[in-house]
């Protein structure tokens, strides 16, 4: 699939840009006055990927907010790949009645290097079946920003035990 590096940094400085610039930004007011963008970590070819999704049993999985109300959703599928030769397999989510496929996840980067409660990555499926993981493309949840927002926390099976070194490093 070859991940483009200039197409990543595009979406990045215009992220930032609306970060910055947009009465819908999740950063503060004050945050924005001396707004410098968002950090990231380095962009990482090896986390772009293109896998089969295996069928999820569809059972409901109700997952916590961080503000402790319960939201849930559809095991869709599961996706298998390696990071630095250990084997991780995720639990790709549905909202019910919402074909986005969406893949919240923390990894043993969360609380140090990127955001505690972990990253969400909205996935892509290919007209053959796959799906298009580019992990380049992880961010954090608005909740990294501003206590004012409702976030879905990462199911326990999400939770890898490698790090996945792309997307929105730590805030601060």
């Amino acid at each position: 699939m070859g991940m483009s590096t200039s197409e990543l940094l595009e979406f990045r400085a215009n992220k930032d840009e609306f970060f910055g610039g947009s009465h819908q930004s999740p950063i503060s007011h004050e945050d924005r006055h001396h707004w410098d963008g968002l950090n990231y970590f380095e962009p990482n070819e090896t986390l772009s990927l293109r896998l089969e999704m295996a069928d999820g049993d569809r059972s409901i999985l109700s997952t916590q907010t961080s503000d402790g109300q319960a939201r849930t959703y559809l095991r869709i599928g599961q996706i298998s790949f390696e990071v630095d030769g250990q084997p991780v397999t995720l639990t790709v989510l549905q909202t019910d009645g919402d074909n986005d496929l969406f893949l919240p996840f923390r990894d043993s980067t969360s609380g140090k290097e990127s955001y505690g409660a972990g990253r969400y990555l909205d996935l892509e499926l290919n007209e053959d079946d796959t799906v298009t993981v580019d992990f380049n493309y992880a961010y954090n949840p608005y909740c990294a920003y501003s206590d004012a927002f409702s976030c879905p926390l990462p199911p326990v099976e999400n939770w890898l035990q490698v790090p996945i070194r792309a997307g929105e490093a730590i805030y601060h």
